[in-house]
């Protein structure tokens, strides 16, 4: 089993330290990056192991077949990622086509 990250994603993962930095979610660079990089780790490790469900049509713009996992990180952030499965001799490969959080996307996932 394999998770491989569009280039797109790890630019948004890039771009995410900055973000919790600017927003004042982490006062720290280092704080910020060791979030963002748990937030990996726990992907890289566990989505295999997630409940998965199919995605909405809104998300087919990321990619057609789609399916999502949910990963709580607190109270009240849980983040979204969408992903397609492909098998390579008999091995699966998940495939990160986007990621988002519930503050962003809730409206699309529960509409």
């Amino acid at each position: 089993m394999r998770v491989l990250f569009l280039p797109e994603v790890r630019q948004y993962f890039s771009e995410l330290i900055e973000t919790l930095l600017d927003k004042e979610y982490f006062s720290f660079e280092d704080t910020a990056v060791e979030y963002v990089e748990e937030l990996i780790l726990d992907i890289e490790r566990t989505l295999h192991l997630r409940v998965s469900k199919p995605a909405p049509p809104y998300f087919e713009k990321y990619g057609r077949g789609m399916l999502y996992a949910v990963f709580p990180k607190s109270r009240v952030t849980q983040w979204y990622v969408f992903f397609t499965q492909y098998y390579v001799d008999g091995e699966i490969i998940y495939l990160v086509r986007y990621i988002s959080n519930n503050h962003m996307i809730a409206k699309y996932l529960f509409s």
